[in-house]
């Protein structure tokens, strides 16, 4: 009959080889996780700018409407006045 220290060894052995292609796998696995994660994180990032951009570009456009209809005002104020006037 074997030795049980004999028998232990190898089954130890096997052990940690099991454990350690394991740990390769779920290594492998965060690496894939992480790298989706950082895409998904870029386009959060590419969308907040582009947010941005649209918030920006709607204060410039309601901006330049309230600076024209204020020049509208102003010349139906003069109209006014010189109608009134004569």
């Amino acid at each position: 009959m074997a030795e049980p220290k004999d028998m232990i060894m190898p089954m130890l052995r096997e052990m940690r080889d099991n454990i350690n292609t394991r740990f390769n796998q779920m290594d492998s696995e965060f690496h894939e996780i992480k790298g989706r994660l950082a895409g998904i994180e870029s386009n959060q990032k590419s969308f907040k700018n582009a947010l941005v951009a649209d918030t920006m570009m709607s204060k410039y456009m309601t901006g330049d409407f309230e600076e024209r209809i204020g020049a509208l005002e102003e010349k139906i104020e003069r109209l006014i006045a010189r109608v009134d006037g004569n």
